[in-house]
């Protein structure tokens, strides 16, 4: 099971300061989602491939257009978040509004109930695990936050499954939950599936690792696909390295992966599994 997954955020999204995202800074960057959505959904559309998109409320009020887009082509719209802020960054009351007013921007442009929620960076962890009975008690019956390994940024290490699963809040509320998939090499768990690990890993490791693997949920971004785009100051190597490199021959290696592998939704995938017999992961 190969499921196509993407988030919809401007290039600028890689900073996490929260400061930074004030709309009075954002605002003087320039706007190059367009042209990289749209290069997305042509190559959906050439493949025949239906996907997720985890879109940020952000983008909703301000290009409208990409989402009515990405409806219009048949393809599913869960949120990411309304401001890009890392979950673990905020208290509950700031992650609930936060999280209703992505919704509401959401529903507001497609018509369509969101049910769907991805956390930026993958920041729900075993501290901040409340999250999900924020997330039911807005209707989110499906979540694919969990990253199920160490991580500088998020990480869920101890979640008991790298395999779609269910969670069992302390309220009783019960959220499908889609993580990011691992490979093992010797004792670690090693991500491939998207973002920089998809474009720095060589193709011929990235096939075999999809080979391999039963399971794999994959995450793109528009400036994944865009090598032109800006450098932002004021970062880490770390974090230039993680954003920039193998832009270049990013596209080349997306449009290489439809060839060799078969991907669907995440609602496709949720149809495919029986959940009566999954792990529940309780909080």
């Amino acid at each position: 099971m190969n499921i196509l997954t993407f988030d919809i955020e401007e290039w600028f999204h890689i900073k996490f300061d929260v400061d930074f995202l004030d709309d009075t800074r954002i605002d003087k960057y320039e706007n190059r989602i367009d042209n990289n959505v749209e290069y997305i959904l042509d190559t959906l559309e050439n493949y025949k491939l239906k996907a997720t998109f985890f879109c940020l409320g952000w983008v909703a009020r301000k290009y409208p257009h990409i989402l009515k887009e990405i409806d219009r082509r048949g393809h599913e719209i869960g949120s990411h978040s309304n401001s890009h802020k890392l979950a673990y960054h905020q208290s509950r009351n700031e992650f609930s509004e936060d999280l209703n007013i992505s919704i509401q921007s959401i529903e507001q442009i497609v018509g369509k109930k969101v049910i769907l929620y991805r956390a930026p960076s993958f920041s729900i962890n075993n501290l901040n695990s409340w999250a999900f009975e924020e997330m039911s008690d807005q209707g989110i019956l499906i979540d694919c936050s969990i990253f199920p390994a160490k991580r500088k940024i998020g990480g869920y290490e101890n979640y008991s499954s790298v395999y779609p699963s269910k969670i069992l809040t302390k309220k009783n509320q019960e959220i499908k939950e889609f993580p990011i998939n691992t490979y093992k090499i010797m004792s670690k768990k090693i991500i491939f599936s998207g973002g920089g690990y998809f474009r720095i890993l060589p193709y011929y490791i990235l096939q075999k690792m999809m080979k391999s693997s039963d399971y794999v949920m994959t995450y793109f971004h528009p400036r994944d696909f865009d090598p032109s785009q800006p450098i932002l100051d004021d970062i880490s190597l770390i974090r230039y390295f993680k954003s920039y490199v193998g832009l270049s021959s990013s596209r080349k290696k997306f449009e290489r992966l439809f060839n060799d592998f078969k991907f669907i939704s995440v609602s496709e995938a949720c149809d495919k599994i029986d959940w009566s017999n999954v792990t529940t992961h309780e909080l």
